[in-house]
This record gives structure tokens, C-alpha cells and sequence, in this order.
């Protein structure tokens, strides 16, 4: 464990980028600008040392980049268009098509289910790693996504990314650099509304 001395950031540092992570959608990203592969190899990494119970690591990414965004896109397009029926929305087909394109990379979210751990504790140590790698791009100057739409829960969609039936597909996360002075507003409300405190 690491302990006090060997902390690289100051506690103020660590609070600035926890606070200052921002959701910013790849319309906001760079076009054509694309982020090393061995740096999004780095914030994987960092994904993976997410808190697990039973040390069971239930996360599983893949990771599209170059002309595998486009395969994505494509994969997306069809099985929405085979899937939608009436319900089918112009806007959505739209962003299915062109929201891989605009993102230097987009990694799915995959959650390989361990039957010995409850449902709820896989889940949250995916959302977990998953922030761990939000905040490694933010540290980075990188922009990211998560977005759990399209086609985030078709049953079909599963074995496209080596999913099996009792896994989940927990979404995409958009990853990029953002264009000059984007930016991405976000608000909390007041911690009192959402705590309890019991002192005696």
C-alpha cells in the first residue's frame, strides 16, 4: 500500500481532478486529432485497479480505434435499424453513426459475470474502473463520455463484444481531445440534502 511519503498529489490536487471531471460528448472532441494507443493502454490500466470484491476484475474492455470505430458504427446502425421498429428516431441513427467517428477512440464496457459475487457488487466495480479512467483522461487533458445508449442493452449486441448471455454490456466510453475552449458545465446540489450524519 502507498503510503503517505510516496503520494505524488497533495489532497487539494486530488480534490481539483475529482471535481473537475467533466462529461463532454464527442461532438466536442477535436476532429482528426487521435490519442496515442499506449496512453489509452495506460488509462485501462488504471481502470483495472478499481476496487473488486473477491478480487474477481469483472471488467471487460474493447477498445475500437481507426477504422474499428467504423465497424462499431456500422454494427450499431444495423442492429438498431433491425431492432427499433416503429420506435426508430432519426437523432438516435445519427449518433450511432457519427458519434464513433468523431472520438479517437471508443471503448465498450463489458461486465463478465462471476456467479459468486452479487450482481450489484460487478456493476459497481465496473462503474468504478470506469471512473478511474475518466479521471486518468481528465488528468490527461483528454476529454471522455460514457454514454450507456445505442445499443447498450439489446441482448443481440452481447456476442459482438465477446459478451456471453449471463454478461453485460454496460456501455461506451467516447474518448478524445476536446476542441480548443470546449468546455462542459456540471452541478451538484448541497451536500445536506443527500447526507445523514449519526453521532449518538
Amino acid at each position: 500500500m502507498m503510503n503517505q511519503a510516496e503520494t505524488t498529489l497533495s489532497a487539494a490536487q486530488v480534490t481539483q481532478l475529482i471535481r473537475g471531471r467533466r462529461s463532454m460528448q464527442p461532438v466536442l472532441f477535436e476532429p482528426g486529432r487521435v490519442v496515442p494507443d499506449e496512453l489509452v493502454r495506460e488509462l485501462l490500466e488504471n481502470a483495472t485497479w478499481a476496487p473488486t470484491h473477491k478480487r474477481t476484475e469483472p471488467w471487460h474492455f474493447v477498445v475500437f480505434a481507426g477504422a474499428g470505430r467504423q465497424k462499431l458504427a456500422d454494427f450499431q446502425v444495423e442492429l438498431y435499424r433491425s431492432t427499433a421498429g416503429p420506435n426508430l428516431q432519426e437523432s438516435k441513427l445519427e449518433k450511432l453513426t457519427n458519434n464513433p467517428l468523431f472520438s479517437s477512440h471508443v471503448i465498450a464496457i463489458g461486465l463478465k459475470r462471476n456467479p459468486e459475487v452479487p450482481e450489484v457488487e460487478e456493476v459497481a466495480a465496473v462503474a468504478c474502473a470506469v471512473q478511474n479512467l475518466h479521471l486518468s483522461a481528465v488528468a490527461h487533458g483528454l476529454a471522455g463520455f460514457w454514454s450507456s445508449g445505442g445499443v447498450t442493452y439489446q441482448p443481440e449486441a452481447k456476442p459482438f463484444f465477446d459478451l456471453g448471455p449471463q454478461d453485460q454490456l454496460l456501455g461506451f466510453f467516447y474518448l478524445g481531445y476536446p476542441k480548443p475552449g470546449a468546455t462542459a458545465r456540471s452541478t451538484r446540489r448541497p451536500l445536506h440534502e443527500k447526507v445523514t450524519w449519526v453521532l449518538e
